[in-house]
């Protein structure tokens, strides 16, 4: 069964930091793109950052460039999504979604992906 687990939510205060991770259970990631995305109360899920599967092309939403980056270890199986300097705003469910691609500019959308996490909270709240 193939299955993403996403770790390290939590409440953090404005300005904090927070590190998720994204692991793969029943299949490895080394041939997947890797995306990131969040839905805040009331909101649609929108892409915060996507890895393709050779870990060079990368994707970040403007409203997180500069301040989140995503990585990938194929070694150990995860992407990770590192979080600084949050903002109330980046607040939601985060989410994880992997999609079978080499194509080197495609990334897991809502409608495509081949797999989704079952989400971690993050809440930005002092």
């Amino acid at each position: 069964q193939l299955q993403l687990v996403e770790s390290g939510g939590g409440l953090v205060q404005p300005g904090g930091s927070l590190r998720l991770s994204c692991t793969a259970s029943g299949f490895t990631l080394d041939t997947y793109a890797i995306a990131w995305f969040r839905q805040a109360p009331g909101k649609e899920r929108e892409l915060v950052s996507c890895i393709r599967y050779n870990g060079i092309n990368t994707v970040t939403a403007d409203s997180v460039k500069g301040r989140f980056t995503i990585s990938r270890d194929n070694a150990k199986n995860t992407v990770a999504l590192q979080m600084n300097s949050l903002k109330p705003e980046d607040t939601g469910i985060y989410y994880c979604a992997a999609r079978d691609t080499r194509e080197p500019y495609v990334c897991p959308s809502l409608l495509v992906a081949d797999v989704w996490g079952q989400g971690t909270q993050v809440t930005v709240s002092s």
